[in-house]
C-alpha cells in the first residue's frame, strides 16, 4: 500500500482548480467495441469537465449526428451521454455504427474514442435432419457442432437427451471450435445420444442442435492403431495472436490405445509461470501473451504403437500501446513546453496530431508551435493560445487516442488544501504531508519546520513535485508545525500543517483458536495498548460481518464471552481495534464440539447361524471425530426391554460382523462416541433370530462340601440366559468316592444344587457336571474333588506351656493331636488368651478375649504370641479346629509379662502463660507398663529454624505440673515430656508453646501496675477531696446535716446533682440556701 501511495505521489499531475478557466477534459466514455442488449435502451456515455462547462456534439459514421431530429435520442443534461429508447418503436439495429463525442468550450475541443456500437445477436440454429452416424469400434469420430454465429460468439457444450453433460476425458472431449472428438469409439458410446448446445450471453438463451445417434459396429477383436491428428491437420500450422491477449493452442489425436499429448517449445522452455494445460492436456493456454512467447510450439501424441508431432508457429503482433502518453500542460506567458506522444506496436504505429479535433496540418499556423514527429514543442506561448491536442497512434490492429490540453494562464501562487491542518500519525510510519498548490508559472515549493531553518529536503525528508512532503520514518522529535511556501515571480502563498506523532495501537494478547463443547462458555481475549491521547474502540466481527451481541453474548474492554455455545456460534471471530489514525485486527476460530448425532439406517445382511453383518450410516461428528461405536442388543425372551453392551468397534468402521449366541431373538442399536461423549442411541434394527444349538458353556463354580456330618452338597453356577442355546436346559451331575473302586452315581436336575445323603464323615468324592438342552449335550466339566461333612474333633491339644517370657511377647509350646481325630479339614491350632489383671496397684483392666491361629503339622509345634501389655497377668488355652468345629480346650496356662517402658502421658498442655511464666500440666500414662519412678522434661527455645540447647528437668511420679520462668517474653519453647520406670524412658509427648501475642487465652496482668489505672484512681481521689471541702464549708456556715454530718453532706452531693429536680415533702430549704436532708 505504501508503494502504491509513493508511486501516486511521484506521478500525480498538478490539477488545475475547477474555478479557473480551462479547456474540456473527457472524464468518462463507453468502450471502443460496444455490444448492447437489444432488449434494453442504448446508452452511449460521454462525460467531460471544463470551465466554462463544455457543450457536446456527436458524429456518427464520420458525419454530424443531429440529435434533435431523432425523437428516440436524448442527451442528458450537463453531459454528452446519449440515451436511445425504443418504447415508441424502432429497431436497435438501425443505430449500429461508429460514434464519436466532441466536448467544446471557449478554450478547445476534446474528443472521445470512436465507439463501435453493435447490437447483440442470437440467431436460431438452422433446422437439419441428422442421419444416424455409423462407426466401427476403435475408429476415431468427430461430431461437428457448427453453432450459428452470434454477437458475441456463443458458449458451446454437449449434453444428452436427458440434459446430462457428456462425460469428457482424454478419449472424448470438445475442441475449441465446439466439435466433439472421439480418439477411438467404444461400444458403450452408442448407449446415448449427443446434442450440441449454444448459450448466448446477452439474451441468456440456449439453443440446441438436433441430437446425433451413434451406431457402433463391434468386432470380436478391436484392432489397435497408431496416433493421427484430428485437429489440427497436417504436420504444421500457424497462429497469430495479439500482445496481452490469450493464446490457445490445441492438439487432438486419434488412436487406440488413446494417445497421450505432450507439449514442447522449440529452442526454449515453456513459460512455466504463464502456461496452463487444459482439456486433458490437449490445450495449451498462455494468458497475457508477450513478444517472447512467439516461436515454434510442438505437440506430440504417442501410444505404444508410435509417436507423431505437429508444429504450430506462433506470431505475436501488437495493437498500439503507450510508451509516453501526452499529459496536460499549464504554461505561463512566454514559457516553453512540450507534448510527447510515444507509442509502440507491431507493426509500428503511425502518429497523427490533431488540435481541437482537426488535423494539425489543416489548423491555423502557429509560429510558437513546432511538430517534430511524436513531439510538439511550444515556445513563448501567449494568452489566448490554449487548445486541446489529440494524438492518434494506429496500426492495422487498432488505435490509441489521447487528449492533452495546453492551458496558458498567468496566476500567482495559491494554496488549494484546507488551512492549518492537524495531522496525527503513528510513530515509525512513513508519513505524507500534503500541500496542494497551483500557480502559473509553476511556483517553487519549499517546506520549513517550526518556522525556522532552511527548507526540508533530503535525508529524512523528501518533497514531491505536487507539493507533498514525505517523512520516511516519523519519530517523536518530528512533531511540530510544518509550513509549505509556494513562490513564483508573481508572489507567494503558504499553508501550515501541525504534526503529532502517536504511539501505535497494539494487540498485546490476541484471541486464540479454541474448541468448545456445546453448552459451555467460550471466551476470546483481545487486550490492547495504545497512545494515551488516542481513544480506541474494540469491535468484534464474526466471519467478516459485524457481530450482533444480543442478550447472550457479552463484551467487555478486553474480551468477548459466548455462553452456552452452539453450532451457530462456530466461525472466525475478529477483534478490530481502531483509533482515529490506525487500526489493526486479530482473528481466531471457534470450533464447537458436541456429542455426535446418532447413527442412522441400520441394516442387517450376511445372516449366519451365529453371526450377522450390521451396517449403519454415521451421524454428524460435530467437529470431534468419532473414535468408537458401541453396539448394544436387546432380546425378548429372558430380559425384554433391557439393552446390553455387545461389543465396541473403532470409529472408522460402519460395517461389522456381530458374533451372536444361539436361540436368541436379537435387535441391535449403535451409539457413536467422540471426545465430548456418547450420542443418543440409534433407532433399533430389525429383529434377527438365531437358531438353537447344544450348550457351549460348562457350568462354573462346581464344588462339593458338607453342610452336615453325613451329607455332601454339590453346587454350581447356573448357565447365563445367553448360554442356554436352546429350551429345556438341565444339568447331569456325576459323583463317586475317590480312591475307591465304584461306579459313577448321577442325577439330572433343573436347579443348581444336589445333596448326597448318608455319607461318611469327611471323605473325598470325584465330581463332574454337564449341561444339556433339546438340541443336545454340552461339554463335560473337568473332575473336581469334594468332601462330605465334618464333625467335632475328638482330641484336644495337650501340655500347653510357655517359655522366654518378656514384656510384650512369649513363646508357646503344645503337644499336637492326631490329624485323623480332627474329623474334617485341619484348619489351625486356635489359641484363646486374655489379660487377667495388671501388676500395677489399682489399675483396672478389661478382660477382652483374643484369638490367634497357628498352622503347624510338626511333631513339636511352637509359636510366638506378641503385642502383649507389659507387667500384666495373662491366661490362655488352645483348641484344634476344622472348617466347622473346634475341639475341647487344652489345659489353661497363666503367665506374667515383665515390666516395660511406660506409654506417653495421657495429656500434656500449657494451661496459662503470663508475662514471665509458662504453666505446664500433664496426666499419668494410661498404661504405665510398670511402677512409675518419675517424669523427664526436656525443652529448648525455638526461633524459626533456629533452636537452642536442650535443658532437662526431672520430677517425682506424683508431680503433674511445672512453672517455667521465661527470661525473654518473645521466646517460644518446644517441650518433650516422658514417663519413667525402672526399665527406662517411655514415649515422648511433644508440645510447643505459642508466641505470647498469639495466645488463645487471656494473660493475667497485674492491673495495679498499669499507668492508666493509677491515673484513674488519682482523678477519683481528687474529686472526693473537692466534695469534702465543699461539705466542710457548708457545715461551717451552720448548715444542718442530721443523721450523718459530713458523710450525709457528701452522700447528698453525689446523689443530687441536678438543681431542677422537685424536692421531697421532707426536704426543707433554709434561708441561707442550704438543704436539710432526712433519711427515712
Amino acid at each position: 500500500m505504501s508503494l502504491l501511495l509513493l508511486l501516486w505521489q511521484e506521478a500525480a499531475p498538478i490539477e488545475v482548480p475547477e474555478d479557473l478557466k480551462q479547456p474540456p477534459t473527457i472524464m468518462k466514455q463507453s468502450v471502443k467495441n460496444y455490444i448492447v442488449d437489444p432488449r434494453d435502451n442504448i446508452i452511449i456515455e460521454c462525460e467531460a469537465k471544463g470551465n466554462p462547462v463544455p457543450t457536446f456534439s456527436w458524429r456518427r459514421n464520420g458525419k454530424f449526428f443531429n440529435i434533435g431530429k431523432d425523437p428516440r435520442v436524448t442527451m442528458r443534461k450537463r453531459s454528452g451521454t446519449l440515451e436511445i429508447g425504443f418504447r415508441s418503436g424502432g429497431r436497435p439495429e438501425d443505430y449500429e455504427g461508429e460514434y464519436q463525442c466532441f466536448a467544446t468550450n471557449d478554450f478547445g475541443v476534446s474528443l472521445s474514442n470512436k465507439i463501435l456500437l453493435r447490437v447483440s445477436k442470437a440467431p436460431l440454429w438452422p433446422k437439419e435432419v441428422l442421419e444416424p452416424v455409423s462407426v466401427t469400434e476403435g475408429s476415431p469420430l468427430v461430431l461437428p457442432c457448427n453453432p450459428p454465429p452470434g454477437l458475441p460468439p456463443p458458449f458451446t457444450f454437449w449434453m444428452d437427451s436427458n440434459m446430462s453433460p457428456i462425460p469428457q476425458d482424454k478419449r472424448v472431449s470438445m475442441g475449441l471450435n465446439g466439435d466433439l472428438y472421439f480418439s477411438n469409439v467404444l461400444a458403450q458410446d452408442a448407449n446415448t445420444d449427443y446434442s450440441c448446445k449454444a448459450r448466448f450471453l446477452f439474451t441468456h438463451t440456449i439453443q440446441e442442435k438436433n441430437p446425433y445417434k451413434l451406431k457402433v459396429q463391434t468386432n470380436r477383436k478391436v484392432a489397435e492403431s497408431t496416433p493421427t491428428f484430428l485437429s489440427p491437420s497436417g504436420s504444421e500450422s500457424s497462429k497469430m495472436v495479439l500482445r496481452d491477449e490469450q493464446l490457445l493452442l490445441e492438439c487432438i489425436a486419434a488412436g487406440l490405445p488413446t494417445p497421450i499429448i505432450k507439449w514442447f517449445k522449440k529452442g526454449g522452455e515453456l513459460p512455466g509461470q504463464k502456461v496452463k494445460f487444459e482439456n486433458f492436456n490437449k490445450t495449451l493456454k498462455i494468458v497475457s501473451v508477450s513478444e517472447e512467447d512467439a516461436g515454434e510450439y510442438v505437440c506430440m501424441a504417442n501410444n505404444h504403437l508410435g509417436t507423431i508431432r505437429h508444429s504450430i508457429f506462433v506470431q505475436v503482433k501488437a495493437a498500439p500501446y503507450w510508451l509516453v502518453k501526452p499529459s496536460d500542460q499549464v504554461l505561463a506567458p512566454e514559457e516553453t513546453g512540450r507534448l510527447i506522444c510515444r507509442a509502440n506496436g507491431n507493426p509500428k504505429p503511425h502518429i497523427e496530431w490533431l488540435v481541437n479535433g482537426q488535423p494539425i496540418e489543416s489548423s491555423p499556423t502557429n509560429p510558437n508551435r513546432q511538430v517534430l514527429g511524436d513531439t510538439i514543442i511550444f515556445r513563448s506561448v501567449q494568452i489566448g493560445s490554449s487548445a486541446v491536442y489529440q494524438c492518434n497512434a494506429s496500426n492495422e490492429h487498432g488505435y490509441l487516442l489521447a487528449n492533452a490540453f495546453v492551458n496558458v494562464l498567468d496566476l500567482p501562487p495559491r494554496m488549494l488544501g484546507p488551512k492549518n491542518q492537524l495531522i496525527k500519525v503513528i510513530k515509525n510510519n512513513r508519513t505524507f504531508l500534503d500541500c496542494p498548490f497551483f500557480g502559473s508559472p509553476l511556483p517553487e515549493l519549499r517546506w520549513f519546520k517550526n518556522g525556522q531553518g532552511s527548507g526540508l529536503d533530503g535525508g529524512q525528508y523528501r518533497v514531491y513535485i505536487n507539493g507533498t512532503l514525505e517523512i520516511k520514518r516519523a519519530r517523536a522529535e518530528d512533531e511540530g508545525t510544518y509550513t509549505c511556501v509556494a513562490s513564483s515571480i508573481l508572489g507567494k502563498a503558504e499553508n501550515q500543517v501541525r504534526l503529532e506523532v502517536k504511539e501505535p495501537t497494539r494487540i498485546i494478547q490476541a484471541p486464540e483458536h479454541q474448541s468448545a463443547i456445546r453448552g459451555s462458555t467460550a471466551r476470546f481475549t483481545c487486550r490492547v495498548t495504545s497512545d494515551p491521547s488516542l481513544p480506541v474502540s474494540v469491535a468484534w466481527m464474526k466471519d467478516d460481518k459485524p457481530l450482533y451481541l444480543g442478550w447472550r453474548l457479552k463484551k467487555d474492554d478486553e474480551s468477548l464471552s459466548i455462553p452456552n455455545v452452539n453450532e451457530g456460534d462456530e466461525g472466525t471471530y475478529t477483534c478490530t481495534v481502531k483509533s482515529e489514525i490506525d487500526q489493526l485486527s486479530a482473528s481466531a476460530r471457534l470450533t464447537v464440539l458436541a456429542r455426535p448425532d446418532p447413527p442412522m439406517d441400520l441394516d442387517l445382511s450376511d445372516p449366519a447361524a451365529r453371526s450377522v453383518r450390521l451396517t449403519w450410516i454415521p451421524g454428524k461428528d460435530h467437529r470431534s471425530p468419532i473414535t468408537e461405536f458401541l453396539v448394544q442388543f436387546e432380546e425378548d425372551r429372558w430380559e425384554p426391554g433391557r439393552w446390553q453392551n455387545l461389543s465396541s468397534y473403532p470409529g472408522d468402521l460402519n460395517s461389522v460382523i456381530l458374533q451372536l449366541a444361539p436361540f436368541v431373538n436379537y435387535q441391535f442399536r449403535v451409539i457413536a462416541i467422540n471426545s465430548v461423549g456418547q450420542s443418543d442411541p440409534s433407532r433399533p434394527s430389525p429383529r434377527y433370530k438365531t437358531t438353537g444349538a447344544a450348550p457351549d458353556a460348562i457350568p462354573k463354580g462346581l464344588r462339593g462340601w458338607g453342610s452336615r456330618k453325613d451329607n455332601m452338597e454339590i453346587t454350581w453356577e447356573p448357565l447365563l440366559d445367553l448360554e442356554r442355546n436352546g429350551p429345556n436346559l438341565h444339568y447331569i451331575v456325576w459323583w463317586r468316592r475317590k480312591d475307591v473302586e465304584e461306579e459313577w452315581n448321577n442325577v439330572t436336575t433343573l436347579g443348581a444344587k444336589h445333596v448326597v445323603h448318608n455319607t461318611e464323615i469327611y471323605v473325598p468324592y470325584e465330581i463332574k457336571i454337564q449341561a444339556r438342552n433339546e438340541f443336545g449335550a454340552g461339554p463335560e466339566s473337568n473332575m473336581v474333588i469334594g468332601y462330605s461333612g465334618e464333625d467335632k474333633p475328638t482330641d484336644a491339644p495337650t501340655d500347653l506351656r510357655v517359655s522366654k517370657v518378656d514384656s510384650t511377647k512369649v513363646i508357646i509350646h503344645w503337644n499336637p493331636v492326631d490329624l485323623n481325630s480332627v474329623q474334617g479339614e485341619f484348619k489351625e491350632y486356635r489359641l484363646y488368651y486374655w489379660r487377667e489383671s495388671s501388676q500395677v496397684p489399682g489399675l483396672v483392666v478389661i478382660k477382652e478375649k483374643k484369638v490367634k491361629g497357628f498352622y503347624s503339622t510338626t511333631v513339636k509345634p511352637s509359636g510366638m504370641l506378641s503385642d502383649l501389655v507389659p507387667y500384666s497377668n495373662y491366661k490362655m488355652f488352645m483348641v484344634v479346629a476344622n472348617n466347622r468345629f473346634e475341639s475341647q480346650p487344652s489345659n489353661t496356662v497363666e503367665f506374667t509379662t515383665k515390666e516395660g517402658v511406660p506409654d506417653a502421658p495421657r495429656f500434656f498442655k500449657i494451661n496459662r502463660r503470663s508475662l514471665d511464666t509458662i504453666h505446664l500440666e500433664w496426666a499419668k500414662p494410661l498404661e504405665p507398663n510398670g511402677i512409675l519412678t518419675g517424669y523427664q522434661l526436656k525443652y529448648q527455645t525455638v526461633n524459626g529454624s533456629k533452636v537452642g540447647p536442650f535443658q532437662l528437668e526431672t520430677f517425682f511420679p506424683n508431680v503433674t505440673e511445672f512453672f517455667l520462668l521465661v527470661p525473654d517474653r518473645s521466646s517460644r519453647y518446644k517441650f518433650f515430656l516422658s514417663a519413667l520406670t525402672q526399665v527406662g524412658k517411655g514415649e515422648d509427648y511433644a508440645e510447643e508453646s505459642p508466641h505470647f501475642t498469639n495466645e488463645a487465652y487471656i494473660d493475667q496482668v497485674d492491673i495495679a501496675t498499669q499507668g492508666w489505672f493509677i491515673g484513674l484512681m488519682c482523678a477519683i481521689a481528687l474529686i472526693i477531696l473537692i466534695l469534702l471541702i465543699v461539705c466542710f464549708i457548708k457545715r461551717s456556715r451552720g448548715g444542718k446535716y442530721p443523721g450523718g454530718g459530713y458523710m450525709s453532706c457528701f452522700t447528698k452531693a453525689l446523689v443530687r446533682d441536678k438543681k431542677d429536680l422537685p424536692l421531697d415533702a421532707v426536704d426543707q430549704k433554709d434561708q441561707d440556701g442550704s438543704f436539710d436532708y432526712q433519711f427515712h
